[in-house]
């Protein structure tokens, strides 16, 4: 068994070059092979529509579809095809999301800045926006919940919940349930290219949600490059988990959240960041005894090897070291734990306490688990709302306020040396003298 006693480290042994490199990810490339695939499968669905998505659905899932799009009676039937528990959890499930994320849903404004001077802002859903749900041997049946309900909350006109052929009831039921009436059957680097370019039957979308593997992601990447008025959720890399802990935490628990988040992909990373070297001894102990019972040991084996056991001599610096790391998922195995919030500048989500295990994130708290990884949650946030709706902003200004503020504009405008701006101001303050000259009325 892979020996993780050689992956501990003392953070105050450290020099700063070897803290940087202890906090790298692991490096997952896209060899030159992989982006030139990619280009060549969108250029090809691009120039060649049905008949490309057919053949590659041919090469990838060896698959002969008659159709792309679920036929209606096909998702209603799922409800008769899912057993009673997996409804009830769903259900569940659904409502707890549903209730979080509605919350989020903004209302339009209209804000008087200035005397004369009304600034709005109107809130508009995407009006086509594509969730892929990804799937290996089993169905992501939660992906499929948190992009769906999020989608359907922001009154996104034309949603497509796109996943791997042949695909399963429990995401037909879940379609069913969120009122998602187009499924398409589509895994794939290729999937991503006909959701981006549409196709003589696909109906292109303006963003494109959702997980996937190395080839998803890079088409992903590549389309909202390449292609006008298509956009991507956010960037994606392998999913990892921070966790702090002390002396008194639950060596179990913490262990059991460690195996979880590593059974994920082999680029998976976990990171434990303690005070206390004897209760990291006894966490790795609970490690070995627990792994021997779990399905995905291999994987697990494998993401425990990019993974760190940091020593601490405080909490407070333990923070400051996961804030370095800008974990995607961070879970405090401390007492208090929500006393320590402000000391948090960068997570994807924040799990406080050991009643509050990872996985329970993953499926039924309400947070969503669409989540910056690779650093990037020091500038993205985890899927809102807001990811599913646009806005835009109104000006509206009346003769008496631009009289007011032409010479503020004029000093502004010149100052950038934009003597055309300055010019569409003074011509309208120009003929509003002229006109109060020659009618004698007041400026309003």
């Amino acid at each position: 068994m892979f020996n993780i006693y050689k992956n501990i480290f003392n953070w105050n042994t450290l020099t700063e070059k070897e803290k940087i490199s202890l906090l790298l990810r692991p490096k997952v490339t896209i060899d030159k092979k992989i982006k030139e695939s990619i280009e060549k499968i969108i250029s090809t669905v691009k120039k060649n529509g049905d008949i490309a998505v057919h053949s590659y659905n041919l090469t990838f899932d060896k698959i002969k579809l008659d159709y792309f799009y679920i036929p209606q009676e096909k998702i209603d039937l799922s409800v008769n095809l899912v057993s009673n528990s997996f409804k009830n959890a769903i259900l569940i499930a659904k409502n707890n999301i549903s209730i979080f994320h509605t919350k989020q849903i903004l209302s339009n404004s209209d804000i008087e800045t200035y005397p004369g001077i009304h600034c709005q802002h109107i809130i508009q859903p995407i009006n086509s926006v594509g969730l892929y749900v990804p799937k290996g041997k089993l169905p992501l049946i939660s992906t499929a919940l948190m992009l769906s309900i999020p989608a359907k909350l922001a009154k996104c006109p034309n949603i497509v919940l796109c996943s791997p052929p042949p695909v399963s009831n429990e995401i037909l039921y879940i379609a069913k349930i969120c009122g998602i009436n187009k499924v398409l059957q589509l895994g794939g680097a290729h999937a991503i290219a006909a959701l981006a370019l549409g196709t003589e039957t696909i109906e292109s979308v303006d963003k494109i949600f959702g997980p996937g593997n190395t080839f998803v992601t890079e088409a992903k990447l590549q389309v909202s490059n390449c292609i006008p008025g298509v956009s991507i959720d956010m960037p994606a890399g392998p999913s990892e988990m921070l966790i702090i802990a002390d002396k008194d935490s639950n060596a179990e628990f913490v262990a059991s959240d460690l195996l979880a988040q590593s059974e994920h992909d082999i680029n998976a990373q976990v990171i434990l960041l303690s005070t206390s070297l004897d209760f990291v001894k006894k966490v790795i102990v609970e490690i070995q005894k627990q792994l021997l019972h779990l399905s995905k040991k291999n994987i697990i084996l494998c993401s425990l090897r990019n993974s760190k056991i940091i020593i601490s001599t405080s909490l407070i610096e333990c923070f400051e070291i996961s804030n370095l790391y800008s974990p995607e998922h961070l879970i405090l195995h401390i007492k208090n734990s929500k006393n320590f919030l402000s000391y948090i500048k960068n997570a994807g989500s924040v799990f406080l306490g050991k009643w509050t295990p990872g996985a329970a994130g993953d499926y039924i708290t309400g947070a969503n688990h669409v989540l910056p990884t690779y650093g990037y949650s020091t500038t993205f946030s985890s899927l809102r709302i807001s990811d599913f709706q646009k806005i835009i902003t109104v000006q509206k200004m009346t003769k008496k306020s631009l009289k007011n503020l032409s010479n503020s504009i004029e000093v502004l405008s010149l100052t950038e040396g934009m003597d055309a701006h300055n010019q569409s101001v003074t011509i309208r303050i120009n003929a509003l003298k002229d006109a109060k000259v020659m009618n004698g009325f007041n400026i309003k």
